[in-house]
């Protein structure tokens, strides 16, 4: 005998929401109805899949992994039923989207109107998020497609491409780096430097793109969003870096801001970050995401 759909289905709520009755709201059920569910899943795997500790579930190491694979099967169940439903007709329904903060405000309200219009039938849900947590909301089967930044380490996902974006220097009017022409190699030190906060792909990727070592220490300034960065820079606490993407969109257009190119030598590749739209590998949306790709391109 094997575990039905909606008993995986109630082990998942059970790991989300840490409480019978939670799971049971989410799940639309009673909570007699979830937790005989559970049992029920519990005696066919023949192992306890969860602990009741005052008041509190917590997952037993069989119910870790159970829920693990169940994330798996559910999200290609769920892709499963979206495909099916939209045979012959791409991008309609719904279809959930993660997009990293780096680009969403920025390519977004170029390229969604456009989209709209050659696919009037979909709906579109969007969430702005770090990259880590967009890669394990795909895995989760919580998003159905994602637009991230590579490089970026992550198995189990493919992707296409929307473009390359540029990496920037940003630095205030005044400073050594207020010169014309493109930064020659190393003309950057990381004593200058004002960051993203940990967690967004651009910080790591705009360091070794630029060939910098991370700084060190409590001492360095960190910013939550690029605009914040922008205004760090234009009071002169420093220097940093910004995409392309978000200059055109004029987000450098402050006074007290400079950007500057870097200059290559030989073969050498311009410092960049390449945007792609990812999704679970194996999806049975694949083909949508690729189309989705296709709409987001960059000019």
């Amino acid at each position: 005998m094997l575990p039905t759909l909606r008993q995986l289905q109630y082990l998942k709520l059970l790991a989300e929401h840490a409480s019978f009755s939670r799971a049971a709201e989410a799940a639309h059920v009673s909570q007699p109805a979830l937790s005989s569910g559970v049992q029920e899943l519990e005696r066919i795997l023949g192992a306890p899949v969860v602990e009741r500790t005052r008041g509190r579930v917590t997952l037993t190491a069989v119910g870790a992994e159970a829920v693990r694979r169940a994330e798996d099967v559910l999200a290609r169940t769920e892709d499963l039923v979206e495909a099916a439903r939209n045979a012959g007709r791409p991008l309609t329904g719904r279809l959930r989207l993660g997009v990293i903060p780096t680009v969403a405000p920025f390519l977004l309200p170029r390229r969604l109107p456009g989209l709209k219009a050659a696919y009037p039938g979909l709906k579109l849900f969007i969430r702005e998020d770090l990259t880590p947590r967009l890669v394990a909301a795909l895995k989760a089967g919580q998003l159905d497609a994602a637009v991230i930044a590579l490089p970026y380490a992550a198995t189990g996902l493919d992707h296409a491409r929307i473009g390359d974006d540029a990496i920037l220097a940003a630095a205030p009017v005044g400073h050594r780096l207020d010169q014309p022409g493109p930064l020659r190699p190393g003309a950057m030190r990381s004593e200058d430097l004002i960051l993203l906060e940990d967690g967004h792909c651009l910080r790591d990727q705009a360091l070794a793109a630029f060939d910098i070592e991370a700084p060190k220490g409590d001492d360095v300034f960190a910013a939550s969003s690029l605009h914040t960065l922008v205004q760090m820079v234009s009071s002169g606490l420093g220097v940093s870096f910004l995409p392309e993407m978000a200059v055109k969109a004029g987000l450098a257009d402050d006074p007290g801001v400079v950007v500057r190119a870097l200059e290559t030598e030989g073969r050498a590749p311009v410092p960049r970050r390449e945007i792609v739209v990812a999704w679970r590998a194996g999806s049975s949306r694949a083909a949508e995401a690729r189309l989705l790709a296709e709409a987001l391109k960059l000019d």
